[in-house]
């Protein structure tokens, strides 16, 4: 299992890993409220030309994928957090998906650990993330891998169905 930069020769095997993950959620519990809405094919796309988003792979097999970037997407800043960061200073965990076949198997440990690394050697000093508040399977794997809860916040991201988020933090 390797996690690495996605190229667009995987783009169709990444969208493909979000819609059959969308569409297992759709019909199981839903924790992250994805859709079709978000993460979209655009945001995914998007993510690949910044050379944000990661694809964990096993030979030619797409297990997962997330994103990282620098953007947290919303109001960071009125997150409980244990140390104060400018923007650039830490990066974020976004979209992070599992294939459904493959669930179960310490993908989403191995990804997480894997995006520890590529933070700690990118220089900065946390990595952060929201997840919908009551993602229990997320909570548990992030507060596993030795996140820290940093509150539950309005992000301003005006989404009627999520108005707040749980946040966390790992600091390097």
């Amino acid at each position: 299992m390797k996690l690495i930069k996605c190229e667009n020769a995987h783009l169709e095997n990444v969208l493909a890993l979000y819609h059959r993950t969308i569409g297992y959620l759709e019909n199981h519990i839903n924790y992250p409220k994805w859709s079709s809405l978000h993460p979209s094919d655009q945001s995914i796309v998007g993510s690949v030309k910044a050379g944000e988003l990661y694809v964990c792979m096993e030979g030619d097999t797409v297990l997962g994928a997330v994103v990282l970037s620098e953007d947290p997407e919303g109001y960071y800043e009125s997150g409980d957090w244990s140390r104060e960061l400018k923007t650039g200073e830490y990066l974020v965990i976004h979209a992070l998906a599992v294939d459904p076949s493959f669930a179960r198997k310490g993908i989403g440990a191995y990804m997480v650990a894997q995006s520890i690394e590529i933070a700690r050697k990118g220089g900065y000093q946390a990595l952060r993330l929201d997840v919908v508040p009551k993602n229990i399977p997320a909570e548990h794997l992030y507060e596993k891998m030795g996140f820290s809860f940093a509150g539950t916040k309005d992000l301003r991201r005006n989404i009627d169905e999520v108005p707040v988020f749980d946040l966390f933090e790992l600091n390097l």
